[in-house]
């Protein structure tokens, strides 16, 4: 009997294995490494072709005349197509062979390369992003097939009786990115029988927490600044105790039909801010400070031809806010001080200790550590397991850098990473572009773009960081923060000859009363002479530029537009890089969150074979 039940179970194991590569191969086929090259062309051709408006300066827009170096169309017409096309969904792209006849590519005169029709544009700009080009599963396809057609392979097993209320002690946005990554992370776990999962750029350690408590997974979390380590861990502790006490009112709750104490109530003695990073949790009433991340800044190099780092963190900051991740300073182990590396590594010991101390029951362990594809993680983990790799926006080169460790490490399962803050990519071919760290580069990833010398620009991968869903859903764009400092520049130009200037503009707009006061604020800034115009002199550059706001906005709603197509390059890209590993048996692009929610909602999925 024993036999022919053993047997019965390698038959449906082969089958369920067999039914699991059919469906992974289902979902893939259209994704092979060609398909995935010949939508990189087609992307790379339609950019090539409208990447000019990406890179241009908002800052320089009237100073280098950018409307009539682009645009042959007014700037109404632009802004009535642009919000009649956010409108209709799935509209068909202008046929090659309509655009010869009109003489247009992309809606861009042959000749003149300036822009002449505005819908065609726009429909090439949604053909062209990764919902047009129809190479992105959803989340839901991708744990149907993590899952696969096992007996009993539904969700993962939670590690505690009841799931946590992440709105309890997160925000609406981190918490939907928390439980919706969560469960595909477990799933990876699940699917790879691992338990250990490494989160890299760990930041405030909601999703290793979540990981830990909610499904009993084994976190490393990894974040290059101490103080974010520091912080994780205080509140993991707090998180843990919101658990049982979570778990103590829900089972009093089945016992008895009806609580008496909310957990909050229970937890009188959590408040926010005890560490001083807790600016996105909410407590208690439910009210919370304003997250740090969605706190943008404007400042502002001013006049900068060539391409420097902070010209157009204004346009951002103008745009939406949360379209950029905060970023930690990510500094080399190299480029730290013996006094420095020796800290970390004694902090990194000491919780170390701590957790063999604690034993079984400490499952989240946050670790100070800059780690790159040649980083060793089993001297940072000596505890380290085949496990899964994980990143919840990560920063700049940290994403790629995720994927090049995936690649590199045999240990490391399967990978899900969500990358962010595109502006701070470094890009290998970008004449302009800052030094790549340690000769390794972010952008091109894929050795098929590497072969092509491609690279965007960095105001192209500013424009790439801007949320279409959330400016075609009225969160549209604070013109006149932009106004005045596109103005602010003329002035420069005409009455301080040298206007470039390593001082910064700074945040001087939200302090000004009128155009007039921030002017003399910001000349106050760069210390420059404010007795050479009057307060005439300065309303009359405001009234006389005041008539071409439109031309601006028209736009930087262009660049909106665009937005979506350079963050598909820069994930297809990302994606190839996948494909072109030799033992891994899949990779796709995954949309893991509402962009409403979380403009940065593609996941980046790999499992070895």
């Amino acid at each position: 009997m024993s036999r022919r039940t053993s047997a019965v179970e390698r038959l449906l194991t082969r089958f369920t294995r067999a039914s699991f590569r059919e469906l992974f191969n289902m979902l893939s086929a259209s994704n092979s490494i060609t398909e995935i090259q010949r939508r990189i062309d087609e992307v790379k051709r339609f950019l090539s072709v409208t990447l000019s408006i990406a890179n241009a300066h908002t800052v320089e827009f009237y100073t280098h005349d950018a409307w009539d170096r682009f645009m042959a169309v007014p700037p109404q017409e632009v802004l009535s197509t642009v919000g009649s096309c956010s409108d209709q969904q799935g509209e068909p792209e202008h046929k090659a062979n309509e655009s010869e006849q009109t003489g247009t590519t992309f809606g861009f005169c042959d000749d003149t390369n300036r822009l002449v029709d505005t819908r065609e544009l726009v429909r090439a700009a949604k053909a062209h992003s990764l919902p047009g080009l129809g190479v992105c599963m959803s989340r839901d396809e991708l744990l149907q097939a993590l899952r696969g057609n096992r007996p009993g392979s539904g969700a993962p097993v939670a590690a505690i009786d009841a799931e946590l209320v992440t709105d309890e002690f997160m925000n609406s946005k981190k918490s939907h990115e928390v439980k919706s990554m969560s469960e595909v992370v477990a799933c990876l776990a699940q699917r790879c029988g691992v338990k250990q999962v490494i989160d890299v750029g760990s930041g405030k350690g909601y999703l290793s927490s979540y990981l830990s408590l909610q499904y009993g997974l084994r976190v490393y979390g990894i974040d290059s600044s101490s103080t974010n380590t520091h912080g994780a861990q205080e509140r993991n502790r707090k998180l843990k105790k919101f658990s049982r006490a979570y778990q103590q009112h829900n089972k009093a709750v089945m016992a008895q039909g009806e609580a008496t104490l909310s957990p909050q109530e229970e937890l009188v003695d959590v408040k926010p801010g005890l560490d001083g990073d807790d600016g996105d949790v909410v407590y208690g009433d439910g009210v919370g400070t304003v997250p740090q991340e969605e706190q943008e800044q404007e400042e502002v190099l001013i006049g900068r031809s060539d391409v420097d780092p902070d010209t157009e963190e204004l346009f951002l900051s103008a745009l939406s806010v949360d379209v950029m991740q905060p970023a930690s300073p990510r500094v080399p182990s190299g480029h730290l001080s013996v006094e420095e590396r020796e800290r970390r590594k004694r902090e990194n010991l000491e919780r170390k200790a701590q957790n063999r101390s604690a034993g079984a029951s400490v499952m989240f362990s946050p670790l100070t550590s800059y780690v790159t594809a040649e980083t060793e993680l089993r001297e940072l983990i000596n505890e380290l397991e085949d496990a899964v790799m994980v990143g919840l926006h990560t920063c700049g080169d940290l994403a790629p850098s995720t994927l090049r460790m995936f690649a590199a490490k045999p240990e490391l399962a399967a990978v899900c990473s969500v990358g962010c803050c595109y502006h701070l990519l470094s890009e290998e071919f970008d004449p302009a572009g800052q030094e790549c760290s340690r000769g390794v580069c972010g952008f091109p990833l894929s050795q098929y773009l590497r072969d092509r010398s491609w690279f965007c620009g960095r105001n192209a991968r500013m424009s790439a960081c801007l949320a279409l869903e959330r400016v075609s859903h009225g969160q549209g764009i604070q013109m006149e923060s932009l106004f005045y400092r596109a103005v602010l520049h003329v002035i420069l130009r005409d009455h301080y000859s040298c206007f470039k200037s390593e001082k910064r503009v700074g945040n001087v707009y939200s302090k000004a009363k009128s155009f007039v006061d921030y002017v003399r604020r910001a000349l106050c800034r760069l210390e420059l002479d404010e007795s050479k115009l009057s307060d005439g002199d300065v309303q009359e550059y405001h009234d006389a530029y005041r008539p071409r706001m439109g031309e601006m906005h028209a736009f930087n709603m262009l660049k909106v537009t665009l937005a979506p197509c350079i963050e598909g390059l820069i994930l297809l890209d990302r994606l190839c890089y996948l494909k072109e590993q030799e033992d891994f048996s899949f990779s796709a692009l995954v949309q893991l969150f509402d962009p409403l929610l979380s403009p940065r909602c593609y996941a980046v999925v790999g499992l070895k074979s």
